[in-house]
Formats: structure tokens, C-alpha cells, sequence
């Protein structure tokens, strides 16, 4: 399709990194693409020495400049960014940190200490992406007691019209009991707050359902133009289909229903970013469209809030995982997106599809 431009910022195996995954794009205030993802040392395992790393483009997304560390924790864990660049220009990065040594599994089973499993950070840039603050830890704030696995979204977080500062993100409840002999993981949903543009959190809303129907993960917001703040998520149970959502009318301090299947929307178990353009007002969704396998990286779009769906751009029938959705500028939309020819995570590679492709 000539008139959609791609560029491919994140290349496994270059740059010093073994793999690079989970990827977050923004615009600046300034219109520079800023391009986020985990770059990951040794390997693509989702533990060990990660970092989170950063591309600027200042062309719209079809060059980009050399590699930074926006967020780091030595030899450990930093991950899942979850940038939003405010209404003062300044641009927040929300990820978590975790001992290397730390798998999934070891924290799902409660076999690592507080200290060393998975903890809120929060840092800031005033300068477009070139330099970034100490990062503070706010975990006491936006973590029960109790929660073992967490993260936040992965991809963009959202600032809403009243200035609140939203980040989807899940949690794991400790095991009530055992499924067929293995003790049964309860993925839940919630969200961070701010009030006062990231100094301070709150948890606002949290669905924890542990009937196994919906298990609420990685979990992508939006607001709609009628002031709802949407959320969509990986549904990692027996429900029908593979994604669930839920809207709220509250800024994201409570739910009006509990999360519920989304069946409308086919794909697998992974990862999917929205974003609501305003002029024209459509409400975007990324992600794999093959209903059993990461592949068939599609676009969709609805005009009435997230209820009903259509397909609008399909990139190709390669093998495709993450991705993040951002508006470049009034005539282009920004899809960043794990893909590759054999594997869905050789490249993190950036399409600009022009906006009268997806409305």
C-alpha cells in the first residue's frame, strides 16, 4: 500500500540488545515521535537485565535517531512504559522495576520478596525526550497488599480533558485454590490515577473477578468524546473471544459494569492498544486479527464507543504481537507494532496510515 510509510526503529539482535519488545509510542507537544519499548540484553525471556529504551523521531516516524536508555535498574528489570505527554508539554514515563532473577512464575507463586518482585516507577522529561528525571518509586500508593504480579498497560497511558492522568494496568490476586491440580492464576484489572500531572497516585478503579470468566491483563484506555474513559484488555479465559471492556464514567475511579467480553473483536491472546481520534471522531483498536495465532496485524475502528467494530486496515499476514497506536498529526495515525517474516519479534517497526484509511 504505497501511501503507508514504515520504518523500523527496534531490530532484535542490534544496538546491544538480544531483543526488543512490548512497545509505547507518543507525540510530543513539539511533534516529535517518541518511541518506547523494553530492549532486552541477554535474551527475548521476559526477565533479566531490561531496560527501558527510546527512539526520537522528528520527521513524523520515518527516521529515527540514535538509541537512549529512558528508564533503567542496573542489572535488573525496568519495563512495561507507559508514556502520556500532558497538556504542559512535560512527558511522564510510568514502567515497573524487578529483580533480573524474578520470573513471572516465581512472583505468581509468591517465591519472591517484596522488595525484589514488581514496583511502581514514575519519571519525567521537560525536553522533548533528550533527558529524563530521577525516577520516584510510587508502589506504597498504587499497590495492595496481597497483589503479586503487576503491570502497567503496556503502551500509551492517557490524560483526560479535566487534566486527570489515567494508566491502565493489572494485578494477580494470591491463589484462593487450585485448578486441575495447579494453583489457579487470577488476573484482575485496574487503574493508576493522578490528579496534579504525576506527583502524586491513587488506584482508581479494581476488577478483580475470581470466577475464571474474564481474567482482566494487559489493558489499553482511551477517551471518548463524551467524556467516558474506555478501557479494552487481553482476556486470558474460557469467556467468549479473546478481549473484554469496560467503560467508565468517573475518569476511571470506578467501572459502570465490570469488564465483559468483547466478542467482536477477533484475535488471540495478546496485547492490543486504542485511541479515539477527535476530527474525526473514531474510536481506533491495533492488534493481530488471526483468532488463534499473533499475526494479520489489523486496525479496526467503531463509531459508537467500543460496542460494535469494523476492520479498516490490515497491514499484511505476517506474524505480528504488540502494538501502540498514537496520532502523528491531523492526516496521519502512528501504529508502532512487534512483527517480522518468520517471527512476530524480530523488528518493532513504525506505519504511518494516513487518517482517511481508517474513517
Amino acid at each position: 500500500m504505497s501511501d503507508v510509510e514504515a520504518s523500523v526503529p527496534f531490530r532484535a539482535g542490534t544496538e546491544g540488545y538480544a531483543s526488543f519488545r512490548i512497545p509505547a509510542v507518543v507525540v510530543s507537544r513539539a511533534g516529535t515521535v517518541l518511541a518506547f519499548c523494553e530492549g532486552r540484553v541477554d535474551s527475548a525471556a521476559d526477565h533479566g537485565h531490561i531496560e527501558v529504551v527510546l527512539k526520537r523521531s522528528t520527521d513524523g516516524g520515518r527516521t529515527w535517531g540514535a538509541l537512549q536508555v529512558a528508564a533503567g535498574n542496573g542489572t535488573d528489570l525496568a519495563g512495561n512504559p507507559a508514556p502520556v505527554v500532558l497538556d504542559t508539554g512535560r512527558i511522564l514515563l510510568v514502567h515497573v522495576r524487578n529483580a533480573a532473577s524474578a520470573t513471572e512464575d516465581a512472583i505468581l507463586r509468591g517465591q519472591v520478596p517484596e522488595a525484589d518482585g514488581r514496583r511502581v516507577w514514575v519519571r519525567h522529561s521537560d525536553d522533548d525526550g533528550m533527558t529524563w528525571s530521577a525516577p520516584t518509586e510510587i508502589t506504597e500508593t498504587v499497590k495492595r497488599a496481597g497483589w503479586r504480579w503487576y503491570a502497567t498497560t503496556p503502551g500509551h497511558a492517557v490524560q483526560l480533558r479535566t487534566g486527570r492522568v489515567v494508566v491502565a494496568a493489572n494485578h494477580t490476586l494470591a491463589p484462593t485454590g487450585t485448578d486441575n491440580g495447579t494453583e489457579a492464576r487470577y488476573n484482575s484489572g485496574h487503574c493508576l490515577l493522578s490528579d496534579d500531572r504525576g506527583e502524586t497516585w491513587y488506584l482508581g478503579y479494581v476488577d478483580e473477578n475470581t470466577d475464571g470468566y474474564i481474567n482482566v491483563n494487559e489493558t489499553s484506555a482511551a477517551e471518548l468524546p463524551d467524556g467516558r474513559v474506555y478501557f479494552n484488555t487481553r482476556n486470558d479465559s474460557p469467556s467468549p473471544g479473546s478481549r473484554a471492556d469496560a467503560h467508565s464514567a468517573d475518569g476511571g475511579r470506578t467501572l459502570v459494569k465490570p469488564f465483559r467480553p468483547q466478542a467482536g473483536l477477533t484475535a488471540p491472546v495478546c496485547e492490543a492498544s486504542v485511541l479515539q481520534l477527535l476530527g474525526p471522531d473514531v474510536l481506533l483498536y491495533s492488534g493481530p486479527a488471526d483468532p488463534a495465532t499473533r499475526a494479520v496485524m489489523t486496525i479496526r475502528a467503531s463509531a459508537d464507543g467500543g460496542t460494535t467494530w469494523r476492520p479498516v486496515y490490515t497491514v499484511d499476514g505476517l506474524p505480528a504481537a504488540y502494538s501502540d497506536l498514537t496520532r502523528v498529526d491531523a492526516e496521519t495515525v502512528g501504529l508502532l507494532y512487534e512483527t517480522g517474516d518468520f517471527s512476530a519479534y524480530t523488528t518493532i517497526t513504525f506505519r504511518r496510515v494516513p487518517v482517511n484509511r481508517l474513517t
